[in-house]
């Protein structure tokens, strides 16, 4: 069986730009695992999970999470990352959708994961919203 650091490195891989496997990404969560994005306050179970990053990769189809640094304790795995990405498709949000602007995006992120006999139970993402829509161009204040 795989490691916790592990698991969770295959998880990103399985949520790459073109190469996007969201059923894949979905199947390494538990049945009662779910993700938090604790910018929009939205939590997302099953399929739902798989929407969300489909979405992403819609609207940004070479996407890349660029793993900063990793730490494991235990059942815990916490991941500094960067998002990368060029803004080629529609940006659904819950403000509106946002058309393609061709800008590159680097929005910094934190994700803390908690793991039970090598599934995902939940999925905690830190994000910064503000810096890409600053980055695309988005008038947010």
């Amino acid at each position: 069986m795989l490691g916790n650091e592990e698991i969770i490195r295959e998880l990103y891989v399985a949520g790459e730009g073109q190469g996007t496997d969201a059923k894949k990404f979905v199947s390494m969560f538990s049945d009662e695992g779910y993700m938090w994005d604790m910018a929009s306050g939205m939590k997302f179970r099953g399929q739902a999970i798989g929407d969300s990053i489909a979405g992403l990769a819609s609207a940004f189809p070479d996407v890349h999470r660029e793993l900063l640094s990793i730490y494991v304790a235990e059942n815990v795995v916490v991941v500094e990352i960067a998002i990368r990405g060029t803004h080629k498709g529609e940006l659904t949000l819950a403000s509106g959708t946002i058309a393609p602007t061709g800008k590159v995006i680097d929005v910094p992120s934190c994700d803390v994961f908690h793991l039970e006999v090598g599934k995902i139970i939940s999925f905690h993402c830190y994000n910064m919203p503000s810096v890409m829509l600053q980055q695309l161009g988005v008038d947010i204040g």
